[in-house]
């Protein structure tokens, strides 16, 4: 996610989006993703919505995944980056398929939402193979700030398969 304001150690400064969406743009174009395709992703400001925009450019179907109802989700992870990600966000669903998961996915009770919802795209994305999967990953390498973060999702592409496209932020952001 873009970093929210006052972050004590930068992750993803609001001024590196331009370089991010490049990049992601970059790695989906050496794809060759169009029509054919499905991106899935989830819908945080940042790296998600970028994902989601560049998608959607190349006419990509697109589903999105929350972890939440969709008021905490906008709450907990696009609103705190300014009203412009709010209406990306939405920009992003009108033209998606939304999936929630205290909605449509059981949760065991222990599970933390946000490593819920990476295993529950993974398991969609792999619906078609995982040989078919290719995960674009903008990322610093680092632990995230709790669970179900990057590290999560790469660590579990790499028990079932896939291709990983990592964007290393820090190397972009030089």
């Amino acid at each position: 996610m873009i970093d929210a304001p006052g972050r004590e150690k930068a992750r993803f400064p609001a001024d590196k989006e331009d370089i991010a969406a490049r990049a992601i743009a970059a790695a989906m174009d050496e794809l060759g993703v169009n029509s054919a395709d499905l991106a899935i992703c989830s819908g945080a400001c940042g790296g998600d919505l970028l994902f989601a925009e560049a998608a959607l450019a190349r006419k990509a179907r697109l589903e999105l995944y929350i972890p939440f109802e969709e008021a905490t989700f906008i709450e907990k992870s696009v609103d705190f980056a300014g009203d412009d990600w709010r209406v990306r966000f939405l920009a992003a669903k009108s033209q998606a398929e939304l999936h929630t998961v205290p909605l449509e996915h059981k949760i065991r009770n222990d599970a933390d939402p946000y490593e819920e919802v990476n295993l529950w795209m993974l398991e969609r994305a792999e619906r078609f193979g995982a040989d078919k999967v290719e995960f674009i990953c903008l990322w610093n390498g680092q632990e995230g700030d709790g669970p179900g973060g990057t590290r999560h999702m790469m660590n579990e592409l790499k028990k079932k398969g896939g291709q990983t496209h990592w964007l290393d932020t820090t190397k972009l952001w030089r």
